[in-house]
């Protein structure tokens, strides 16, 4: 274990986190046409709209029709398989916890990607403020409980089935998504029924949000996110962990100008060793570039594979990384 945390301290983490999450982008966009074919249970933002390249595929999309499917049947043989589906999910999940969205989840590496074009730009990217970021951070859990009521109310028929799986109908993901693979079907609003035209409206607007706020904010929809927050309520059995030694912080602030989701509690917090918050992605950056010697810690399955180290920190700030505020 020794060598597999000096390994990981030698790496260049930006460069390490850009090639894994170009293969998992590439595994999830791509694998169809390669056979690749890892069911529809994925933690991340797979989408099957893609249908002929995906390589897995979204859990949200299956939950929703699982969901509209009413409690008789739910609770009838034929909901071994709605219970089947989500098994897989945590399966998945458990392995990577969070880390499916810094590492694997293709939304979010064409969020990374549209902040490295801004970097190049020389364009400087804003924060929340504090109250901004506590109101925000509620949405997804908002989405979420919409995302599981609005098919539980088309069982009941309470709302038309056209409007099934309803959060895939105005998520970013079904048109930015398809067009990787030259299909460009999403990107226009559905005027069938009026249900369909309202929610392929926001799908619109949604996307356009999207587009333009992950220019301006790193990793502008993860706060967004139900996805995160349906993980973040499952993720304490967890195999893959950040944990702190709170006893070991200075407070210096580097963890946090580094966040790209603005986690405050990643430096200020000293109290509590499982530090990882319902907005954290698991990137693993605060690691990378804590400078104090085991203050931040990854862990797998409660072994530690990746600390902050002082020789660490040092090596990769003479990389030239750049920690001031609003240049990371």
């Amino acid at each position: 274990m020794r060598h597999i945390k000096a390994m990981f301290n030698r790496i260049d983490w930006n460069r390490f986190r850009f090639w894994a999450q170009l293969f998992f982008f590439i595994l999830f966009v791509y694998g169809g046409y390669l056979g690749v074919s890892l069911g529809r249970s994925i933690p991340a933002f797979a989408c099957p709209f893609n249908t002929e390249g995906y390589g897995g595929g979204c859990y949200l999309m299956l939950m929703q029709h699982h969901l509209s499917w009413g409690w008789e049947r739910l609770f009838s043989k034929a909901g071994g398989v709605a219970l089947t589906a989500f098994l897989v999910f945590y399966l998945w999940f458990i392995v990577l916890n969070k880390a499916w969205c810094g590492f694997a989840c293709p939304l979010g590496t064409i969020q990374d990607w549209i902040a490295a074009l801004r970097r190049r730009l020389g364009i400087r990217y804003g924060r929340y403020s504090e109250k901004q970021f506590r109101v925000l951070s509620k949405i997804k859990y908002v989405l979420l409980a919409l995302m599981i009521l609005i098919p539980l109310g088309i069982s009941a028929g309470w709302f038309t089935r056209d409007m099934a799986s309803p959060f895939c109908m105005i998520c970013p993901a079904r048109p930015i998504i398809p067009s990787f693979s030259g299909k460009f079907d999403y990107w226009k609003v559905d005027f069938s029924t009026t249900a369909k035209m309202v929610l392929t409206t926001l799908g619109m607007i949604v996307t356009a949000l999207f587009l333009v706020g992950s220019f301006v904010k790193k990793r502008f929809f993860c706060f967004f996110c139900p996805m995160s927050a349906l993980q973040y309520l499952i993720s304490r059995p967890a195999l893959l962990t950040l944990r702190k030694d709170g006893s070991k912080c200075t407070r210096c602030g580097d963890c946090y100008r580094v966040c790209d989701m603005e986690i405050k509690e990643i430096a200020d917090d000293v109290t509590n060793p499982r530090i990882m918050m319902d907005d954290c992605t698991l990137c693993l950056k605060c690691v990378a570039y804590c400078p104090e010697p085991g203050a931040l810690k990854a862990n797998f399955a409660s072994i530690t594979f990746f600390e902050s180290t002082e020789a660490g920190f040092v090596k990769r700030m003479q990389k030239g990384v750049r920690v001031e505020h609003g240049q990371s």
